[in-house]
């Protein structure tokens, strides 16, 4: 029986964040692959190892976690005033299904390096030394995002001492600034409303503030749902029953926020939107066994991302929680203390995160006008990624 081999296609698998990814550049995919539809999505699952159910993606790239199931595809941008276009695909593990409803906030940390490294930033705009200022156009979300990258001897400079909890070794610090980071369309508050009740049938009603910024995010509070905002992986992942119920209320927060019509909608929207839990400032010791002081932060977050409890912070929740920490009267403001703030230091899984935020009132609605925080990115290997020359 003869079988189709495999073919090769330029990759380049990088750190940014806590995230990994596989970094394509457009141009580099099959023919077939270079357009949305079906060929891209199988190829992108394909190389990551999904659907695998298993859980394990052993084969493929992927590390059998959010954070590890993702693909980035980067061209020259067609926007005036834009270096890149950055398409990111989140792949689901154990479904045959890349959710493209969102963008990845970490692994945007390592879009200005992968263009500059591949030829995608004009040459001129790149310095001998100093930082490099990449104009990103976030094509899931149609946003500009601005990367300041590092150069040394006309090179990204990937080495530094910047750390970042989550990552075990230190990198060279990038900052990014989120510009107009409401997500989508229409109002920043989607049911109008800085707090709401949602009601989620079988298991309660609950306070939520339901916010655009960064990603679709919604935020209850812990003490409501039997929690203090200080729980790991473990004590959160180890439960069945836990997390479905996280889902199901995700669910519903979805329908009221406008992204789907139906609960059943849910399960083909796993990316987005985000459910978090939020706590007034506590101690507790964080995954790696770092103590965390109440002192040093302002409140405590824990997220969710495609149905597990993530073991840092994603990026694009850290741009919400930082928006709505910047607007009195939600619930991340008022665990953080209340009252007006432009950044907030917030504890999670593996440690802390400042994140700076500005909101401002515009007829007569919430708007977020910037976010920023710094991150790193490392590229871990280059070359090609195989697949099968008919997974796609």
């Amino acid at each position: 029986m003869s079988h189709i081999p495999q073919i090769k296609v330029p990759a380049t698998y990088i750190r940014g964040g806590t995230s990994k990814g596989v970094f394509f550049r457009l141009q580099d995919l099959p023919e077939a692959c270079q357009v949305p539809g079906e060929a891209r999505d199988n190829l992108l699952m394909r190389v990551i190892g999904s659907p695998d159910p298993y859980g394990q993606q052993i084969d493929g790239m992927g590390g059998a976690t959010s954070s590890t199931s993702k693909t980035v595809i980067l061209a020259k941008s067609d926007q005036p005033d834009h270096d890149v276009d950055y398409l990111f695909g989140q792949v689901a593990i154990n479904k045959a299904f890349v959710d493209w409803s969102g963008n990845c906030g970490n692994l945007t940390a390592a879009v200005g390096a992968f263009a500059i490294a591949s030829g995608l930033i004009d040459a001129e705009r790149v310095p001998e030394n100093g930082t490099c200022t990449v104009r990103i156009w976030q094509k899931n979300i149609r946003k500009t995002i601005i990367a300041h990258v590092p150069i040394t001897n006309g090179e990204v400079q990937e080495t530094g001492d910047f750390e970042l909890d989550g990552v075990t070794f230190p990198a060279a610090e990038v900052v990014i600034e989120f510009m107009d980071p409401a997500d989508g369309e229409g109002s920043m508050f989607p049911t109008g409303n800085l707090v709401d009740d949602l009601e989620v049938p079988g298991i309660g009603t609950f306070k939520a503030t339901m916010i655009n910024a960064g990603i679709p995010t919604i935020f209850v509070n812990a003490a409501d749902i039997g929690y203090t905002g200080t729980e790991l992986q473990k004590d959160i992942n180890s439960d069945a029953d836990a997390l479905a119920r996280f889902e199901t209320m995700r669910a519903y927060g979805a329908v009221r926020m406008g992204l789907i019509s139906d609960i059943s909608e849910a399960a083909a929207r796993q990316h987005t939107p985000k459910i978090a839990f939020v706590a007034p400032a506590t101690d507790y010791t964080a995954s790696s066994g770092k103590s965390v002081g109440a002192a040093e932060i302002d409140c405590c977050v824990r997220a969710l991302s495609m149905g597990k409890l993530h073991h840092a912070m994603m990026g694009t929740a850290s741009v919400a929680i930082a928006t709505a920490a910047a607007v009195p009267g939600t619930l991340v403001n008022l665990a953080a203390g209340g009252g007006q703030r432009d950044a907030v230091t917030f504890g999670h899984p593996s440690g802390t995160l400042r994140v700076g935020a500005a909101a401002e009132i515009v007829n007569g609605e919430w708007t977020a006008t910037k976010a920023v925080m710094s991150r790193s990115a490392r590229v871990l290997m280059e070359g090609w990624v195989r697949v099968p020359g008919d997974s796609f």
